[in-house]
């Protein structure tokens, strides 16, 4: 370790903490949980604290408001943690995409302590950020109070940002499990879906794309493609079937920000040279994905209406997440040359009684992406290219691709609301 680098504990270090501090603690994969675990054993270390991160729901589940009363949090994506923190004044919900995070976080926020998690340094004092570079870079050397958490377990990744030991005043060590998720299975209805993706990527594009069933399906129907390159926020485990398959093949051929997976994936990051990491301000950067030839950004949605607009934070009337990396994914893609902005969806929710090809957009939603935004939207009927439609051929369009037992009822909706334009 570097010369200047004194180890301490978990628990030590949560002593340190004071009302009025702004504490950093990493989301996805680069949460550290012994930290959290210290935390919870002296909780009133964290009265009067300001905790600060981008934490995913289903993913980071940790619930520092819990720890004190006076504890507080500043979060960009909702969950029931922060719903409820907001309820009681204590939690502030930032609604910014991934470019305007890193702007908050280097020009607004005034971070007390940075907590991150790395791998073990190699023989000249430098630390991976494992699973996770995202957004530590953006507050590493603007912290007053630089602690690294060294996790054995943490896997030694490639990437442009790395610590020295010397740049820290902190550290303690130990081992613990990664966040991550378990790969889902995908069923008929999402391999059909993916099937009308793959049938809008060619060989030789380089993807980007999210986690989840869905996505994974998308992934498994592409492992005859050639030449795939992915330039990415996140990553899943189910990526690896593409280099296993030939489809993905190179050093670097990987570019993403976060990895998210299980054990085994982990562990695969560690030997394979074909993933390499970025922070979000570059991996999200629209200049870096505006020249990649044949950009393929390939998204989910919670809906889309007849316009073409493309909802992915609202649900039975709340906010349920956050814009996350889909804006600036979309207009790079479309930028791109030969660049293509992909929303997958399945038509319908709730067992088929829902139809997610809505109509009109409700008053008061939040929409993620205007309706200029997505070139195709795709869902197990088919697709439904928009780039050069009118409004009304684009509402036809979009009908076509919608579970049939709805299209006659937005069929009419449209009417009336055509006759209104």
């Amino acid at each position: 370790m570097g010369a200047n680098l004194t180890f301490s504990s978990a628990a030590a270090i949560v002593e340190r903490l004071q009302p009025g501090m702004t504490v950093f603690v990493p989301g996805v994969s680069g949460e550290s949980q012994p930290f959290f675990l210290a935390l919870q054993r002296n909780p009133g270390a964290a009265g009067g604290v300001t905790f600060v991160g981008v934490h995913f729901p289903g993913i980071n589940t940790n619930d520092y408001l819990s720890l004190h009363p006076t504890s507080r949090q500043r979060a960009y994506f909702m969950s029931p943690v922060v719903r409820s923190g907001m309820a009681s004044g204590r939690a502030d919900l930032v609604p910014l995409d991934y470019p305007g995070i890193v702007r908050d976080l280097e020009t607004t926020v005034s971070v007390d302590v940075a907590i991150a998690q790395v791998s073990p340094p190699d023989n000249r004092g430098f630390c991976s950020l494992g699973a996770s570079y995202d957004f530590t870079p953006s507050v590493w050397s603007r912290s007053r109070l630089r602690v690294l958490h060294v996790n054995p377990a943490l896997p030694r990744t490639n990437g442009s940002f790395s610590i020295h030991t010397d740049d820290c005043h902190l550290a303690f060590e130990a081992e613990a499990d990664i966040p991550g998720v378990q790969a889902e299975k995908p069923d008929d209805a999402t391999r059909a879906v993916a099937a009308n993706v793959a049938g809008l990527v060619s060989d030789g594009d380089t993807l980007q794309f999210g986690v989840g069933r869905l996505q994974t399906a998308i992934l498994e129907s592409l492992a005859a493609h050639r030449r795939l390159n992915v330039f990415s926020g996140m990553v899943s485990a189910s990526v690896v079937q593409l280099i296993d398959s030939g489809a993905i093949r190179g050093e670097r051929a990987i570019e993403a920000g976060v990895a998210l997976g299980d054990r085994a994936f982990y562990d695969r990051l560690h030997a394979d040279s074909t993933f390499y990491f970025r922070p979000v301000r570059e991996t999200h950067d629209v200049r870096r994905i505006a020249i990649i030839q044949g950009f393929c950004a390939i998204n989910s949605a919670l809906s889309v209406d007849l316009s073409g607009q493309v909802n992915a934070e609202w649900n039975s009337g709340r906010v349920i997440a956050g814009a996350g990396g889909l804006p600036v994914f979309a207009t790079g893609a479309r930028l791109a040359p030969g660049g293509k902005s992909i929303i997958a969806l399945m038509a319908t929710a709730d067992s088929g009684r829902v139809s997610r090809i809505i109509a009109q957009s409700e008053v008061g939603q939040l929409v993620t992406l205007g309706r200029h935004e997505a070139d195709y939207v795709v869902t197990e009927f088919g697709v439904a290219d928009l780039r050069a439609l009118s409004v009304h051929g684009r509402a036809r369009a979009l009908i076509d691709i919608a579970a049939p037992q709805f299209r006659d009822a937005l069929a009419a909706k449209w009417e009336d609301t055509g006759r209104r334009l």
